[in-house]
């Protein structure tokens, strides 16, 4: 199988060196037979194209069976015209991602953000293509206008069938776990948009009789989550509130730099870490990688059950498993979580446990 690596920004090229060190390692243990392509994207791209995403990168995108994503520092990108392409949104638009996939949970030898010892293991199944985000729900043009200096105003899509599949996602995803799903919504407020989103939601729960459902409003939900999130395990919501939400869940479980994340088509996968570019640490090996190692390992996890490779769901396993090992010992730590380790000798100890799985 052949993955296309785009290294992208700010601790980006790091983290995602880290990470192939682990998936290498995966690669030989497990007989994947993986080819690995590399390509530019963001900033280089920018100074060598005039673009931070080229449509020809998207074109050969397709023909990978993954992809794997660094991080992207978006808010310091130039204007769309000037060449300042969301590099996310552009694969989730271009490849049609809708599935965000983001797994929050906490672990016994990790100190948490949570109140009186809970434990979390939720995962958060967020539409990605559109929602209250100007750049993905025009086919021409932007969601955000002025008519006037002193007002702007923001469109927000919501279809029957981005809400459908995204629930069904979320149904397949619950069967496996504990058949709990909850949908997040505001349709008190937002009658039409979230009321559309929750009845699809409620007709796909139809063909799912084995699945417990309910729905929260999400600023109750944000309260929740602070409270008990041990009580929930697949939770599935639109674009913005999945967005808030996955950080809030993230940062509960101990860090933003602790969870993995995937954006998923029916038939395109793309890794990409839950957190930013950190530009502040940029280049000095003090990031930590256990994100985009995560991420990787779901894409393998993906790979497995869409193309019925065991292995790549073993390697996958191995990966995380991997991960968990050498946290488990505060002397080979990163920074951010206590230790002194530097990214790359993180991503080697990894890649290590793995080789020994």
């Amino acid at each position: 199988m052949k993955i296309l690596v785009l290294p992208c920004d700010g601790i980006g090229p790091e983290i995602v060196g880290a990470a192939m060190d682990v998936l290498k390692a995966a690669d030989s243990t497990f007989m994947l037979n993986l080819e690995f392509d590399y390509d530019d994207v963001g900033f280089v791209s920018l100074e060598k194209y005039g673009t931070t995403l080229r449509e020809e990168v998207l074109d050969r995108a397709n023909t990978y069976d993954g992809v794997i994503l660094g991080t992207q520092s978006h808010a310091d990108y130039p204007t769309p015209e000037k060449g300042g392409r969301n590099v996310s949104a552009g694969f989730r638009i271009g490849l049609d991602l809708y599935a965000n996939v983001r797994p929050a949970r906490t672990r016994p030898f990790l100190p948490s953000n949570m109140k009186d010892g809970k434990t979390m293991d939720l995962v958060i199944m967020r539409e990605a293509t559109e929602g209250f985000y100007p750049d993905r729900n025009m086919t021409k043009g932007w969601g955000e206008v002025m008519p006037s200096p002193d007002m702007a105003l923001s469109i927000r899509k919501i279809t029957t069938h981005c809400s459908e599949r995204i629930a069904r996602r979320a149904f397949e995803l619950a069967m496996q776990r504990n058949k709990k799903v909850t949908a997040i919504h505001k349709a008190n407020s937002f009658h039409m948009t979230d009321g559309l989103f929750l009845e699809c939601v409620r007709r796909v729960a139809a063909d799912f009789p084995e699945v417990t459902v309910n729905d929260v409003l999400v600023d109750a939900m944000a309260a929740h989550l602070v409270r008990d999130p041990s009580r929930y395990d697949v939770i599935v919501t639109t674009n913005f509130y999945g967005d808030i939400l996955s950080d809030l869940a993230s940062e509960l479980s101990g860090s933003l730099g602790l969870a993995g994340s995937v954006m998923a088509s029916d038939t395109n996968c793309c890794a990409q870490a839950q957190h930013g570019s950190a530009p502040d640490i940029q280049g000095q090996d003090k990031a930590n990688p256990t994100s985009m190692i995560l991420s990787v390992a779901m894409l393998m996890q993906w790979l497995g059950e869409r193309r019925n490779k065991p292995e790549f769901l073993r390697a996958g396993d191995a990966m995380e498993a991997a991960v968990d090992k050498i946290l488990e010992n505060p002397a080979t730590r990163t920074p951010d979580l206590g230790g002194t380790l530097g990214c790359k000798a993180f991503g080697e100890l990894v890649a290590k446990a793995v080789q020994a799985a």
